[in-house]
């Protein structure tokens, strides 16, 4: 009965301890232009679509994600603050219960034309 109950245990854990062994990969990736960054809740807005078709990622971005500037051939950090709206962006991104987090975002140029800032 012992062998039965520690067996029944085992196969209840085994799924479990697999899920926390795989490592955090981004199984998403959006390109678009910067909508809005809200420091407070370090969460950036980006509108992206093809066509009419447009849609809105809401991401997360915490403290330790990697933001780079592709300026001149180059990829130098920024901070999350230096992104404004208009800035197109490259992000990495997967789906956790809270919503979107980002990985990794690169800032690949500026959209000129259409951005107007907001007071």
């Amino acid at each position: 009965m012992l062998r039965i109950t520690l067996l029944s245990l085992a196969s209840l854990l085994a799924p479990l301890s697999l899920v926390a062994q795989q490592p955090t990969v981004p199984h998403d990736s959006v390109q678009g232009a910067v909508r809005a960054v809200d420091m407070r809740a370090r969460s950036l807005e980006v509108t992206t679509g093809v066509g009419f078709a447009l849609r809105i990622v809401r991401l997360q971005v915490p403290p330790t994600v990697p933001i780079t500037d592709r300026a001149g051939g180059q990829r130098g950090p920024i901070k999350l603050s230096e992104l404004k709206p208009g800035d197109v962006i490259r992000a990495a991104f997967g789906g956790r219960r809270t919503g979107f987090v980002a990985y990794t975002i690169e800032r690949v140029g500026r959209m000129d034309a259409g951005v107007e800032s907001r007071p």
